[in-house]
Parts: structure tokens; sequence; C-alpha cells
């Protein structure tokens, strides 16, 4: 019971997604960190230096500060993570080889029903079909 479990986890665990999805939450994490610090040493001392509403800049002038902070951080973390995605997706794009182009399905001259390619007959209207050519 326990080993069923356990096999499981453990398929479920290292499936695909979830590893990616880990990664994504690891990496998520770490941007955030930069873009708090590029808030904090850069965006900060600017919103400082506008005039305050309320002396120290406490009450509501502080908080709709500290919710610009909050939402530019949010933005700049999903700008930085959109293009970290789009660029994986670029890279997956180039390492994929193109398809080979689908042979067009061969169809019956009477009733035009999609038929196989080695057939001598239709199998929908039954007429006798003329030799098969290849293209």
């Amino acid at each position: 019971m326990i080993k069923k479990l356990l096999k499981e986890f453990k398929e479920f665990a290292l499936r695909g997604n979830v590893i990616d999805m880990a990664v994504g939450v690891i990496i998520g994490a770490a941007f955030g960190k930069v873009v708090t610090a590029v808030i904090d040493i850069f965006l900060q001392p600017l919103l400082d230096s506008l005039p305050k509403l309320e002396a120290g800049g406490t009450g509501f002038a502080g908080s709709i500060m500290s919710f610009l902070g909050v939402v530019v951080e949010f933005l700049l973390t999903a700008l930085v993570l959109f293009a970290i995605i789009k660029a994986m997706n670029a890279a997956q794009n180039l390492a994929k080889k193109p398809e080979p182009p689908k042979e067009k399905p061969r169809t019956c001259p009477f009733c035009c029903s999609e038929i196989a390619k080695e057939a001598t007959r239709c199998p929908h209207c039954t007429s006798e079909l003329p030799k098969y050519k290849a293209a």
C-alpha cells in the first residue's frame, strides 16, 4: 500500500510540468528579490523626493506610496518573467525540427469521401477506384 503510494508520488513529482512549475516558482522568487532591490535603490528615492501631502509621509499619502511601490514591483516582476518565458519559448522553437508537409488524403472520385491510399474500392459507395498514383 505504502509502496504503491510512494510510486505514484514519484511519478507525480518527476512529471515534467511539476518540475517546470517548481523551477518557475524558484526563478520567480529570485526575480522578485531583484525587482525589490531595483525599486528600493532606484525608484523609492524618486518617490521619496516627491512632495509629501502629510508630515513624514505617513497616513494616506504614505499608504498610496506603499501601494504604488507594490504595483510597480508586480509589473516589473511580470515583465521580467514574460521576457524570460518568451525567450525560452523562442529557444525551444529553434530546437524543434520542422514537420514535413502532410500528404493530401486520397478521396473517392465518385462520392468524395476520404479513403486509404491502397484501396481498390471505396468503403463508402463501393465504387471501383482507379489505381493510385503517388504524386
